[in-house]
């Protein structure tokens, strides 16, 4: 893994990143030249505008301000999309619609732009999952596709979840280990070394258990 660090966000539903999550990136992005977000709801511009701005003052009120921030959607041509990812100093997959946003790195041809990046790889909720060797959108499909890889984990965000959605997760990890992610929960990744931070489970057919460094180490890629 070529990345300074790798991070997989719940979600934070407050708008603001607790002190240890904070504590983790302070560490790492010293030069915040260029945050670049990549969208989930790639025809949203208001949204994604309005959601950019407010991820961005996460930062800024941890003193981690950029001194530019962009958005990747519909709206960016190939050739841009391709000189932000290659020159951003953090790469943010944002929440929303896994489907579209896969769909939307595969169609601006970023999957190995991105997967080849030496900065720092962040990811919340839907962005989290497809970060992950296999993403299962269950509110789309059942059926496992290829995400980025930077870790053997298939993620499912915003965890305890109504019955209907938990059954659905159920069914899945009876053929892929799923990790439930609480907000404001994240694993960290670095070089050979996972952090985790909050409260995060693994399903393991049906059954659920508080996620162990064991469970972490068997997710190296």
């Amino acid at each position: 893994m070529n990345t300074k660090l790798i991070g997989f966000f719940s979600g934070f539903p407050t708008h603001h990143f607790t002190d240890d999550i904070a504590d983790i990136l302070k560490q790492e992005l010293v030069f915040r030249n260029s945050l670049v977000f990549v969208s989930a709801w790639p025809d949203d511009y208001t949204q994604n505008d309005d959601d950019s701005d407010g991820m961005h003052k996460m930062f800024e009120e941890r003193n981690m301000a950029f001194t530019n921030h962009y958005v990747i959607d519909h709206r960016t041509t190939t050739d841009e999309a391709m000189n932000l990812i290659r020159d951003a100093s953090c790469i943010f997959l944002m929440g929303g619609n896994a489907t579209l946003q896969i769909q939307l790195i595969r169609d601006k041809g970023l999957l190995d732009a991105i997967r080849q990046s030496k900065t720092v790889i962040l990811g919340v909720s839907a962005g989290a999952m497809n970060m992950g060797k296999h993403t299962v959108d269950i509110y789309e499909s059942l059926t496992p596709y290829d995400g980025l890889g930077f870790a053997d984990i298939t993620v499912k965000a915003h965890y305890p979840l109504e019955e209907e959605l938990l059954q659905k997760v159920k069914q899945v990890s009876m053929e892929l280990p799923v990790c439930l992610m609480e907000n404001e929960s994240a694993i960290f990744i670095k070089q050979d070394r996972f952090i985790q931070i909050g409260r995060i489970h693994l399903m393991v057919k049906g059954e659920i258990h508080p996620l162990t460094q064991k469970d972490l180490k068997r997710m190296k890629i």
